[in-house]
């Protein structure tokens, strides 16, 4: 995957959380309209502690990606 595919991946599964997990797990936090990996990871910790089984995956999947683009 190509930097640009990865960056596109990253921004794709960050609206996903916010869109699945929003009003449980992110309530406190404010979606950006152009995430960064950064930004994406800040999220995650979030998705581990409050979100369901899915919602941790979620959270591996944007952390292998996020880590990946360094």
């Amino acid at each position: 995957m190509d930097p640009q595919e990865r960056l596109a991946e990253i921004k794709r599964l960050y609206r996903q959380a916010f869109a699945e997990y929003g009003a449980v797990a992110l309530w406190n936090m404010k979606a950006l309209d152009e995430p960064t990996p950064g930004a994406a990871l800040a999220i995650t910790d979030a998705l581990r502690t409050h979100g369901s089984m899915p919602g941790r995956r979620l959270a591996e999947h944007i952390e292998r990606l996020c880590r990946a683009a360094h």
